[in-house]
């Protein structure tokens, strides 16, 4: 009898000894028998914390945790559970790395993917109670955190890193969650970003929530549209967005904006899979064939080349690349894009990503080419599938040293012991 006691003292103390969050703490330890209860079943917003006992990162949140549990109180629930001890319940989440936090309202969920202070954590978790209160009402809180939303959510913590730090043109709303004029942009704001993909990035701040950024840029009414030029970032550099609020507008006004800070773009030649890697990371990659420098000196090509550039500094805000090779070089490239068949130089625009291409059936001259250009800007000219239906290989080659060509040299033959007389028959 005794010793039973005490075993069951002893098994008591060591359980308590991995559990992070002790009675007196603010933060609820859930088990997979009061998990249903309190969270699944439960009316309230908790943030969930999934750990395991001998993870680094986890003890090290502890502290932060504690405080968002004690900063949260009789707002939104801070749970934790020891995931490692309730792998089969834990797994249902999804769980496969710790800590793990999750943003439950209910029986819904979803992982919460900011800082790990408290700051951070209490951010999260008042959106979500202000999300459940506006569900409450029959209306949605702005909103662009869908993974379908190509509009990027800024916060204080994010800010920086992602606006200020970054050499890209960015549109950032600062809104207000029960704003009315905020509600009827965000279609508009959601579309225009999509549009508006690979060229401006396009944020939205919930300004009732992060107050320091929409302080510090004097954000006074909701919304509040700001443009950050691309480029280092300074204060200069921030300016006020006045225009319409149509998706139409929007696009129009970042499109021009584009065009005054975005440099004219470089024509690279074709040497390396990299070379052409990059080009095919762009919206549509612009590909030209140029004459051997045998068939069309240095001079000659000079002109094509200036010509590709003032064409490329034209349609600049597009944000194209632009790439040639030397006819001959890249086979599988011309073959793949039917280019060479009708003597070069040539040319084709290719959509890499849907492997669909337009071939220049005009003059490759700066008024043929920016006709075939201007028609597929507009969304006009015939297209077809890339030939193998996958990128081709690409040569690897010496590129061009600005000269001239020479022609290989002729071996020199000594005829000095060549009978010419001789009769061989």
């Amino acid at each position: 009898m005794f010793n039973s006691y005490f075993l069951g003292i002893l098994i008591c103390v060591a359980g308590s000894a991995t559990a992070f969050y002790d009675s007196y703490s603010d933060v609820v330890e859930l088990t997979p028998h009061n998990f249903d209860r309190l969270v699944t079943n439960g009316d309230e917003v908790w943030l969930v914390e999934f750990y395991a006992p001998w993870c680094g990162h986890c003890k090290n949140l502890v502290p932060e945790y504690k405080k968002t549990a004690r900063a949260l109180k009789g707002v939104v629930k801070v749970g934790a559970m020891d995931a490692d001890q309730h792998k089969s319940f834990a797994s249902q989440f999804g769980i496969t790395g710790f800590p793990t936090i999750k943003v439950f309202t209910g029986r819904k969920s979803h992982p919460y993917k900011g800082q790990r202070t408290a700051e951070a954590f209490v951010d999260a978790a008042l959106k979500a109670a202000k999300d459940k209160a506006y569900d409450s009402l029959g209306k949605r809180s702005n909103d662009y955190t869908s993974d379908k939303s190509d509009v990027i959510t800024l916060t204080d913590e994010n800010f920086k890193e992602l606006v200020l730090d970054s050499e890209d043109l960015w549109l950032v709303e600062f809104y207000a969650p029960w704003c009315g004029h905020c509600k009827n942009l965000e279609p508009h704001w959601a579309k225009a970003a999509t549009e508006l993909k690979g060229k401006v990035k396009l944020g939205a701040l919930d300004a009732t929530v992060h107050q320091s950024m929409a302080g510090r840029y004097q954000v006074q009414g909701y919304p509040t549209i700001k443009l950050f030029a691309s480029g280092k970032k300074t204060s200069d550099s921030v300016e006020d967005y006045n225009g319409g609020r149509t998706s139409s507008d929007i696009v129009t006004f970042a499109l021009e904006k584009l065009a005054e800070n975005v440099p004219a773009p470089e024509i690279i030649q074709i040497v390396s899979e990299d070379t052409m890697k990059a080009c095919s990371e762009k919206p549509l990659c612009v590909v030209s064939i140029l004459p051997h420098i045998l068939d069309c000196g240095a001079a000659c090509r000079q002109d094509y080349l200036a010509v590709l550039a003032r064409l490329g500094d034209k349609y600049k805000n597009k944000m194209w690349g632009w790439v040639w090779a030397e006819a001959a070089t890249q086979p599988a490239l011309e073959q793949a894009l039917e280019l060479g068949g009708f003597g070069y130089p040539a040319m084709a625009v290719v959509n890499a990503k849907k492997l669909k291409f337009s071939t220049l059936r005009g003059s490759f001259s700066e008024t043929g080419i920016n006709e075939f250009l201007r028609d597929l800007s507009f969304g006009r000219g015939q297209t077809a599938p890339v030939k193998g239906a996958e990128m081709p290989k690409i040569v690897a080659s010496e590129p061009w040293d600005g000269k001239d060509g020479e022609l290989p040299q002729e071996e020199d033959i000594d005829l000095s012991d060549v009978d010419l007389e001789k009769d061989e028959l």
